[in-house]
């Protein structure tokens, strides 16, 4: 199963893709959607929907994990990166892909058993459980990373539990 794990941000969205076959994980490819500042908000939107479409035909994905919001600190940046989200789950629906979210305390919990582990410890995992020399860059790409180990970690449980899913 090719699972694409989307980090969502209006200035930077991070993705993961990851090949998951009976609880082993492959990395594929990882990397950031960027939009410059400058144009409107509006702008920006339709730049990020256009490159995740073209994300999705390059890269033909079976399944989406993205983030939930979640906002303990700065609330200030819900609208932006609630928009951001927005327009992925249009784009990835439209495309007919499933797609499962998590939130970020599920996510550190899937990675390293305790909900407050902290991004240095998930870049660790992620490092780890797909066998990289190196920790992926930027951090949106190595949480987007992180998102897609999640869902296989689920996805995995479901199938063991006999749910389909």
């Amino acid at each position: 199963m090719l699972i694409l794990g989307l980090d969502p941000g209006s200035a930077i969205t991070g993705y993961g893709l990851i090949a998951a076959d009976h609880g082993k994980y492959e990395m594929l490819d990882y990397g950031a959607l960027r939009t410059e500042p400058g144009p409107s908000d509006a702008e920006r939107l339709v730049l990020l929907y256009d490159k995740l479409q073209a994300l999705l035909e390059e890269k033909k994905p079976d399944s989406i994990a993205i983030e939930q919001l979640f906002f303990n600190k700065n609330a200030t940046t819900a609208v932006p990166v609630g928009q951001a989200r927005g327009v992925l789950l249009l784009a990835c629906a439209q495309a007919g892909l499933p797609i499962s979210e998590n939130t970020p305390l599920q996510v550190n919990q899937a990675l390293t058993a305790y909900g407050r582990a902290d991004e240095a410890q998930i870049q660790y995992m992620v490092t780890r459980l797909l066998k990289l020399s190196a920790i992926p860059k930027p951090d949106d790409a190595a949480d987007a990373l992180a998102i897609a180990i999640t869902h296989a970690h689920n996805h995995r449980g479901r199938q063991l539990l006999g749910e389909s899913k």
